[in-house]
């Protein structure tokens, strides 16, 4: 089984520091988020990455005793420091074997599986509004306005010990598995993750458009996503079929020359490259997307067979009801908007179209 992984971290918008954390450690990954609320969520969430590698290195312990064994180490430095008295962290962890994953999580950061154009929620929220919604005292849309939201209920490093929900999952060629804090989904909704996930060619490319469209969302705290994307083989270099019989190859002077000449070929194409890559980031458009309304980022255009967007925000209008009429006939073509609150202003010009053509009997 070969794994591709994707990674990114940041600060968000509200906050001054990361209390986040995560470890990539082949075939070993996790993401740990310290408690925002409480002193040195940072120490936390470091000490209990650094604990289960440490661990996971020596060959010591399954990963659900890796956890609760950092579980102590940051209780055990909570209750010696007085500095720190009170941390703890979320953790988040996933062991890829021949198997499949086996994963072991405390707290909200979360894991998910995308597979076959269905995202699937793998672990199980610690929270007082999550179990409220399973008492059926509450609905999940009421839980995201709650005032009690953040309150969790298991954590690590608060108590001497503690459960940790374990889980083994088969893997597929051409999964995505996806481990994040609470920072990615207290901002994204599951279905603009799926679409994200689906439209990204690579592992990194999820994670960064992840992790930004959190930041455009508000970012009101810190954003750290992990994308493992499975694929078949063991990711090792193979050998040769047979050694060959060595040819004179050119001289020191004339290999310089080459390399002089490729390096400065391969830093125009890097200039053009990058400087392509930022207009096209900066460009946005409303168009089409399997019947739907949605906005673009990028230019609608392809180079090569690759096209230069993606889909950013994804609606409910249904693009046979948009009148026809300008600007909005040319719809399938695409509305270029200057900026992304310019594409949401079109958005709702054409959703309060729609309605009222409903009102009115004319769709």
């Amino acid at each position: 089984m070969k794994i591709e992984a994707g990674f990114a971290t940041d600060v968000g918008r509200m906050r001054e520091r990361n209390d986040d954390a995560y470890l990539i450690e082949p075939p070993l990954y996790a993401v740990a988020d310290g408690m925002g609320g409480h002193p040195a969520g940072d120490v936390a969430a470091q000490l209990a990455i650094a604990t289960i590698e440490g661990l996971f290195k020596q060959g010591k312990g399954t990963l659900g005793e890796q956890v609760r064994e950092a579980n102590r180490i940051v209780f055990e430095r909570s209750a010696d420091d007085r500095r720190l008295s009170g941390m703890g962290t979320t953790l988040t962890a996933a062991l890829i074997t021949s198997e499949g994953a086996h994963l072991a999580h405390v707290g909200d950061s979360r894991a998910y599986l995308l597979r076959a154009g269905a995202l699937r929620r793998l672990t199980e929220d610690h929270t007082l509004v999550n179990r409220m919604i399973r008492a059926g005292e509450i609905t999940p849309a009421e839980a995201e306005r709650h005032p009690h939201r953040n309150v969790l209920l298991r954590v690590v490093g608060t108590e001497p010990d503690v459960d940790v929900d374990e889980d083994s999952i088969g893997l597929l060629d051409g999964d995505r598995l996806v481990l994040c804090s609470d920072g990615l989904t207290g901002m994204v909704a599951e279905e603009q993750i799926q679409a994200i996930l689906e439209t990204s060619g690579t592992a990194q490319e999820a994670a960064d458009r992840l992790v930004r469209t959190a930041n455009r969302a508000g970012g009101i705290d810190n954003i750290t996503v992990v994308v493992l994307d499975v694929g078949e083989g063991d990711g090792a270099m193979q050998p040769g079929a047979g050694a060959r019989a060595a040819r004179p190859g050119p001289d020191r002077s004339t290999l310089l020359r080459w390399a002089a000449r490729a390096a400065v070929a391969l830093a125009v194409a890097l200039a053009l490259l990058f400087g392509l890559r930022a207009f096209v980031e900066s460009q946005w458009y409303v168009g089409i997307d399997q019947g739907r309304v949605v906005i673009y980022q990028g230019i609608p255009a392809e180079v090569l067979g690759f096209r230069l967007s993606h889909v950013e925000v994804q609606t409910d209008i249904m693009a046979g009801d948009v009148p026809q009429i300008p600007p909005w006939d040319d719809l399938e073509r695409g509305l270029t908007a200057p900026s992304r609150e310019d594409a949401l202003q079109i958005v709702g010009e054409i959703d309060r179209a729609v309605s009222a053509a409903v009102e009115k009997g004319t769709t």
